[in-house]
Formats: structure tokens, sequence, C-alpha cells
């Protein structure tokens, strides 16, 4: 979005244009931004920063495995200036979404599925789009100048530029970590033309800890401060088109839509206080859902049952085909009955786990059986491979 003005004038209770400096209208911009329902801001200048040549070593790793919009738009993403030339400042926003309980309990139920926190309530980019367009179009109508706006929807990096605004640091996990809301911040940015004091950047206080890259269940750090996408299971159940590899399906548990391990385990979280945001709260549903009732959505149903939700975006086959491998590590062999019903599944994605999970929970007699009817006939060579695995 990009707002401008040549009536800067507001009503008449409202700072008119040029009768603010830097500070004083960076000061009424973070007022009215908190009445917005923001807990965290911070400026920073519109200029290339150090994650420039981090996120070159990055794409050069092939860390991003197969997100290859980070590699296509990667000029762009290291550098705001390319984004936005016109741009002085980046206003960095941020709300807290901390949860009530401990994200951990739920991988304790191995029956129902683990979903992400951020992901259990509203879709969080329209509830924070709608908020920086309220603000966004404020600044303009009042103080005049061109905005552009940005919630996760342009090649920005808004974790180094939220590092660098102030608002937290980046942990040894890569995300921003604040030593008041601890992990769980959903961020978003406004560009201006404006000419804004940045605020201090945040030290990094991770000190010698790293519970972060211990905690991690299919290893994804190859070193602090470094991800390897390929290995995260938010990743694989999120942005992954293709099948899952074997090695990281046990180390999945019954998360089937992101994981926060590496989040809710950080120390500075005992200082985040709960959201006591409506807008951000969980969906009852989508706590703990049962992994039996996933299993038969079809896309009709999934559409419906997602409605609103980030969910709803990685498509039901992506969906149903981490609910496979939920069932699979679930330890529960009356559940076979489920799985068996998705060896026939239009999708090769859910096929191919479904075979996975019925060789888990139903190995032996049972499997040989399904084989014999449906290997003859499956045409998609991934899907064969799996039937031709020998059961564990």
């Amino acid at each position: 979005m990009r707002t401008s003005t040549s009536n800067p004038g507001g009503p008449p209770d409202t700072p008119q244009a040029g009768a603010l400096d830097g500070p004083a209208l960076s000061a009424e911009i973070e007022r009215q931004a908190r009445e917005l329902g923001f807990e965290a801001f911070g400026v920073t200048a519109s200029a290339p920063g150090p994650e420039r040549e981090a996120l070159r070593d990055y794409l050069a790793r092939g860390y991003h495995g197969d997100m290859e919009w980070m590699a296509t738009h990667a000029l762009r993403r290291g550098d705001p200036t390319e984004l936005w030339p016109e741009a002085k400042s980046i206003i960095m926003l941020a709300a807290s979404y901390a949860p009530e309980h401990p994200p951990e309990d739920i991988l304790g139920q191995p029956l129902n599925g683990a979903i992400s926190v951020y992901a259990q309530g509203r879709d969080y980019h329209k509830i924070l789009k709608k908020r920086l367009k309220r603000l966004a179009g404020d600044i303009a109508r009042q103080f005049g100048g061109e905005v552009k706006l940005f919630v996760d929807t342009a090649p920005v990096m808004e974790k180094p530029l939220a590092a660098r605004a102030g608002l937290g640091w980046q942990g040894k996990h890569s995300n921003l970590v604040s030593r008041h809301f601890g992990s769980w911040l959903f961020l978003g940015e406004i560009f201006t033309t404006h000419v804004l004091p940045p605020t201090t950047s945040s030290e990094d206080h991770c000190g010698s800890c790293q519970a972060c890259l211990d905690i991690c269940p299919t290893k994804a750090f190859p070193a602090p401060y470094r991800i390897d996408a390929r290995r995260c299971i938010s990743y694989l159940t999120i942005e992954h088109k293709g099948h899952i590899a074997a090695e990281f399906r046990a180390a999945m548990g019954n998360r089937i839509y992101g994981c926060d391990d590496c989040l809710s385990v950080c120390p500075w979280n005992k200082f985040a206080q709960a959201s006591t945001s409506q807008t951000f709260q969980p969906r009852a549903e989508l706590t703990a859902p049962r992994l039996a009732e996933l299993a038969a959505l079809d896309d009709s149903a999934f559409r419906a049952f997602f409605s609103g939700s980030p969910i709803k975006r990685t498509g039901r086959d992506r969906f149903v085909r981490n609910v496979m491998i939920a069932l699979g590590n679930c330890g529960d062999a009356a559940l076979a009955d489920v799985v068996e019903k998705r060896l026939g599944d239009a999708s090769p994605l859910v096929r191919a786990m479904a075979v996975w999970a019925l060789a888990r929970l139903a190995p032996g007699l049972r499997f040989e059986q399904c084989k014999a009817q449906y290997l003859p006939g499956e045409r998609d060579a991934d899907v064969a491979a799996e039937w031709r695995v020998t059961p564990p």
C-alpha cells in the first residue's frame, strides 16, 4: 500500500505537517501506534545492513530449500532502498501473541495435532494489515509525506530490520527475541519518506544459552544464528511442497502445522505476559484437534474448516500429508482404519504418507494385504517406492 496526501492538515486537534520535528513526530506516531494495539515500536533508516551479506550466504548454502521466492527477490530483500528508493525511514511495529499455556503441552497428546501458536487464531496478516493501514493513512493525512506498509507480503527482511529498530535481537534460532515479550511477536512495517530518528538497536542477550538449538527435533541448526530450513519442521509442514523425507517423519511427532519448540524453550519467555488481545485468541477447535477428524477432510471441508486461518494457504493435500505422518507417530493401532481410507486418496502426497503411517501402525499381514491391493495400480513412482520399503 502506498499513501500520499496533498492536504496534510488533519482535524483541529491533530498536529499539522511540519509542526513537529523528527523526535516529536516519531513520538506522536508511536503514541498512535500503541492506541491501535501495537505493543512494540522502533525506527531504523531505510538502508542496507549486514543482513544483505547474511542473506547471500544463506542462499548460497541452499538453506532456503524450495522457497525460490527468496532467491528471486534477493536484491530487494537484502536492501530496502531497492524496494522503494524514496523511503528514508522504516517504522517497525509488533504485537504480542504470547500464549496462555505452554505450547509444548500438546506434544504429550499423540492423538491430537500440534498447530503452531501463531496459526491457531485468525490470520494475523489481515489483522496487522488493518492496523497498519489505519496508522499509515493517519501519518499521511496528518503529517504529509508518503508511506508504504508491509506484513510479510513483500521481499522485506522483517526480523533483521526489527532488531536494527530495537524491538529485540535475533536469537540463536534466528527468530526475534524481546526482553519484554519473549519470542511471541507479530511484525509489520511502514516505510515512509519522513526522516525519523532511529531508535537504539538491541544488544544480543542470548549469552551462552543454546536451549533453542538443543531442543530442535530435526537438528535444523548447523550453527548458532544459522538455520537450515530444509530440516526445519515449520518449513517442512508449511512451505515444502513435496514429500517429506523419511529421516524427519518420526521426529515430527504430532506436529501438523509449524513447530514452536525453539521459541517456547527460550528463557526470555518468562517475561512475556499472555496476550489479552481478543483478535489473537486461539480457536478452541485448533488448540488440540483430533487427528482422525482432520484426516477425513476433503478439499471443500478443509477450506471451510480453516476459513480465515493462515493454514488455508497451505492447501488440503499438504496439510493431510502432515496429518498422515502424525497418525503414523501416534502409536494407536486402532487408527490404522483411518489411515487405510487415505491409501486411495487423489493426492500422491497423502497416499505416500498413508503408506508410511500404515506400516507404522499395522505392520505385517494387514500391511501386506493392502500392498497387494494398492501397489499394482499405483502410477506414482514416489508412492510406489513407499510401498516397496520394508515396513519397520
